[in-house]
């Protein structure tokens, strides 16, 4: 009996992708497998049941999709669907088990096998099941098109017999893979560029891009002391970065900050300060938000104006583009399922580093040492 995948629909407020697309579900049932996909669970990703239908796939109950023997899903499940999953079955998702490690603990407890797209080693063999990467690349697309939007400003140069209008000045800050899209999609649109990142080595693919790379004098620090000292250290030269950014940050008609890591808070880049520098009009996107924002003025899944400066602190960027933020999402679910099952179904790999580094939970216990960190912290000495 071959064993069977389950795409569940999303319900997450907001969330409008969906984990498979019929494409990808066509090879996995050529493969061999069984695609129970709940009925509805591409609506609102432009995909239709039927489509599901026409690949191989069964339209089947939401009961039906979480008890398949490897459920794969967008956003990390509730309690009430990892309730619905078989017990000792295998997910494969994100599951945010660095910011809310409680979910990994409730699957530890079902007795199911994890393995989260966030967790996903930075190595070049899994660069193909790198979910992480492939949406913030659309993160980064979208935040300049709502700051386009919203900007009461043209982007681009304009030369009209009415005299000449001069090119949005843009700052992206965070020269990362959603930094470097805004950097590329704010060219495209005709403005002029600059971006900082805290690594210089980034320069080169900043200036690749023909955007202009701001360097800040911070005074070099000794910071081989692993105690308090240098933690002090840091603070101080976050201190001082944030206060050289605010002439770059005032001259900037719209700024998209992208600084965010996983299970941290977002560091803060732009200060009141650094809003008030800012002409009236002017436009921050903090793509960092959900993770507390880059802004410290910014309101997580909200649009606020300060000091005549609209704060947008949107939350899931990529669910803007539901149809190739899917295709790519459900892309590296594939090579991840083709990798971890065989004909009989889920294969774990111990000899895998791509397994092992991103499974989180397996045999009722979380097996991943910094997750298990966090729920069970070191007594204070």
């Amino acid at each position: 009996m071959a064993y069977t995948i389950g795409v569940p629909k999303e319900t997450a407020s907001g969330e409008r992708l969906v984990a498979l697309i019929p494409e990808v579900v066509a090879r996995l049932v050529k493969a061999g497998a069984t695609l129970n996909i709940e009925a509805g669970a591409g609506e609102s990703a432009h995909y239709s049941d039927a489509a599901f239908e026409k690949v191989g796939a069964s339209l089947v109950s939401r009961e039906a999709a979480f008890l398949s023997d490897i459920v794969v899903k967008v956003q990390p499940p509730s309690a009430e669907e990892i309730g619905l999953m078989k017990d000792g079955g295998a997910y494969i998702g994100f599951m945010k088990p660095l910011d809310e490690p409680d979910i990994s603990a409730r699957m530890a407890a079902k007795g199911l096998t994890s393995l989260s797209m966030e967790m996903v080693p930075r190595i070049s063999r899994a660069q193909k099941m790198d979910a992480l990467s492939a949406l913030s690349s659309i993160g980064g697309y979208r935040a300049v098109l709502l700051a386009a939007t919203e900007l009461p400003k043209f982007f681009p140069l304009l030369t009209t017999a009415a005299g000449t209008v001069r090119p949005a000045n843009v700052l992206i800050l965070g020269a990362g893979v959603a930094g470097l899209q805004a950097i590329a999609t704010a060219r495209r649109l005709g403005s002029k560029v600059s971006a900082y990142d805290i690594r210089e080595a980034v320069a080169e693919e900043v200036q690749s891009l023909g955007a202009s790379f701001v360097e800040l004098e911070i005074e070099a620090q000794d910071d081989s002391d692993s105690g308090g000292y240098a933690k002090a250290l840091v603070a101080e030269k976050a201190k001082q970065q944030t206060k050289l950014l605010v002439p770059f940050i005032g001259g900037s008609d719209v700024v998209v900050a992208t600084a965010l890591i996983p299970g941290r808070k977002a560091p803060i880049l732009i200060t009141e300060e650094a809003v008030k520098a800012m002409g009236s009009g002017s436009i921050i996107v903090d793509m960092a938000a959900s993770n507390g924002g880059n802004c410290e003025l910014t309101e997580p899944g909200q649009t606020v104006v300060r000091h005549g400066v609209t704060i947008m602190g949107p939350t899931n960027l990529t669910s803007g583009m539901a149809v190739h933020a899917s295709q790519l999402y459900s892309k590296t679910l594939l090579a991840m399922l083709q990798d971890f099952t065989d004909e009989n179904g889920f294969a774990p790999n111990d000899e895998d580093e791509v397994f092992t580094g991103s499974c989180v939970t397996r045999g009722g216990q979380v097996v991943n040492e910094r997750v298990n960190g966090l729920l069970n912290p070191a007594p204070a000495n």
